[in-house]
């Protein structure tokens, strides 16, 4: 059997070209391992059961359903939903503040400076640019402030607010086919440009016109050489990390 060519990986001077090359009207991109390192979703549900955000009843609650989400007994669009509703009852101001505190003391520093300059390029040249991601719109919007995106272009796990007070009814879990299913919603059945690490961004990728893996996952990786896709590994990217974090929640 003849083995698969692997997928070519692209220099940061390549990958600059190609999207000066493609000029795209719509860019869409993932968050977590993709706009900077690591995994915002789980690392914000740390954070703010450390700062007391919510009850030990919920904490203790969460902590169970997230070992059990490990265990492969809780599915990755329900854990998603849950690491949202679990805030139900704070008030949507007070998560705001708490998401602005933590993406400014723990994510800020790991923004890939290589997809910083990217969006910006693309952002001066006229490209509409949006983020998916199954990470709770707090954070995200948050952290995508710093790249120009709007909140209104953010597509992320996000729950109802009446009257300012977080409730637990689901809006969106944007995960794997849903991140497809959300941009098909919008009106956006075949990006210009879709760039994601990992696996759950493989529906969205397979849907655009232009697929750009960013620091891919293993699987992903695979998934690239399958449809002959290159990638770029930003040069702050951990390939280890990627191994270890690349299919867990929330990228």
């Amino acid at each position: 059997m003849t083995a698969r060519p692997a997928a070519q990986q692209w220099t940061a001077a390549e990958f600059e070209q190609l999207l000066v090359d493609l000029n795209p009207r719509v860019a869409v991109f993932d968050c977590d391992g993709t706009l900077w390192s690591g995994d915002a979703g789980y690392g914000f549900m740390a954070w703010s059961l450390e700062q007391g955000l919510v009850s030990r009843t919920t904490a203790d609650w969460i902590d169970d359903r997230y070992r059990a989400y490990r265990a492969g007994h809780v599915s990755e669009s329900a854990m998603c939903g849950e690491m949202v509703q679990m805030y139900a009852g704070l008030r949507d101001e007070e998560l705001r503040h708490a998401a602005a505190r933590y993406f400014d003391l723990l994510i800020r520093p790991r923004i890939f400076p290589e997809l910083f300059s990217a969006i910006e390029k693309l952002r001066a040249a006229g490209t509409e640019i949006w983020a998916v991601s199954s990470t709770n719109k707090w954070v995200i919007a948050e952290g995508v402030r710093d790249f120009g995106i709007p909140p209104e272009r953010v597509l992320a796990a996000e729950v109802r607010v009446k009257s300012g007070v977080i409730t637990d009814e689901l809006v969106d879990v944007p995960t794997g086919e849903g991140k497809a299913a959300a941009l098909k919603r919008i009106g956006l059945p075949h990006p210009d440009a879709v760039f994601g690490n990992s696996i759950h961004d493989l529906a969205m990728l397979e849907m655009a016109r232009h697929a750009f893996p960013v620091n891919p996952s293993p699987a992903l990786l695979e998934a690239a050489a399958r449809h002959g896709w290159g990638y770029f590994r930003p040069g702050t990217a951990d390939p280890m990390r990627a191994a270890v974090e690349g299919e867990g929640p929330l990228l």
